[in-house]
């Protein structure tokens, strides 16, 4: 078997890790079931007849072995993505090309577009992808070329350059405030409905800590960024949201500013060789000059 033919094998172990199942893999690949449940039989035959998955109600389960070998594919796939985005440049020396970019669903979704809209009016050569998660990407395996961190890289050999603090606040939408009023003090939050998380992670609990909020006071408990944003604007209840954003909606009214102030710094990250490549050092010096200025509005 050739190494192309082996990787296809690959993406489609990859894909069945991913979904959970041979139709969902199938339909993630456009391949139909029986063509990817061969794939997964020819892999364990070229592994030596190793089971990868067993079968349970919901779909496939993946063995042990499945599991270590997941890190080492994505990895794989990591690499083959960053190839071919590296491919997708028509000169070296030409601001054209693919640039993946990773950040949080709100960055991704309220900040960016307008910012690669800009960008790409001088440069019309150049294609993004963005890859919108809470999970930090791995800049080092190149899962992406370009993020946007909210939390300072510790990696030596990647470049980072902060671009500012955010802040983020307490607000109310004007219809929920007709309705109910707005809280005077801390304690006035009991008697409100309150947007919040719904599951904890250490960002969560520190922020939490600083906001003085907790769980159990959220009448609405939602871990995707844009959901609460939405609910917000919706005027389902009080919830956070970064100032900058929330300016530009006149709609939306900050409430304990004294005592609910919380902030982000914000950082642009990439590998530090790519800096020779031109669009990724284009991308890269657009996306520090236009956060600082997010951060400043």
């Amino acid at each position: 078997m050739s190494d192309g033919d082996l990787w296809t094998l690959y993406r489609s172990f990859l894909a069945v890790m991913r979904e959970g199942s041979l139709s969902r893999g199938a339909e993630s690949l456009k391949l139909s079931q029986p063509t990817l449940g061969r794939h997964i039989e020819a892999l364990e035959a070229q592994l030596g007849g190793v089971p990868l998955f067993t079968r349970w109600p919901r779909g496939l389960m993946p063995t042990e072995t499945a599991r270590e070998m997941l890190p080492h594919v994505e990895a794989m796939n990591a690499g083959a993505l960053a190839a071919r985005r590296a491919a997708s440049a028509t000169r070296a020396d030409e601001v054209s090309g693919t640039v993946r970019i990773a950040a949080s669903e709100t960055i991704g979704a309220e900040v960016l577009p307008g910012i690669l809209a800009r960008l790409r009016v001088r440069h019309p050569g150049l294609a993004f992808e963005l890859s919108l998660s809470t999970r930090a990407e791995d800049l080092l395996r190149r899962d992406s070329d370009i993020a946007v961190r909210m939390v300072q890289p510790e990696q030596g050999s990647l470049l980072a350059v902060n671009t500012g603090i955010v802040k983020l606040g307490l607000y109310a939408h004007r219809a929920y405030a007709a309705r109910h009023g707005v809280p005077a003090t801390l304690a006035d939050l009991a008697s409100h409905a309150v947007i919040g998380f719904d599951r904890t992670n250490p960002f969560i609990d520190n922020a939490s800590r600083k906001l003085k909020l907790d769980r159990a006071m959220f009448a609405l408990r939602v871990d995707h960024e844009l959901a609460s944003l939405a609910a917000l604007r919706a005027g389902f209840g009080l919830g956070v949201c970064q100032n900058p954003i929330a300016a530009r909606d006149k709609d939306l009214l900050p409430v304990l500013t004294r005592d609910l102030v919380y902030t982000l710094g914000t950082w642009i990250v990439m590998h530090g060789d790519l800096k020779r490549v031109p669009r990724m050092r284009a991308v890269f010096d657009h996306l520090v000059r236009e956060m600082r200025a997010y951060t400043k509005g």
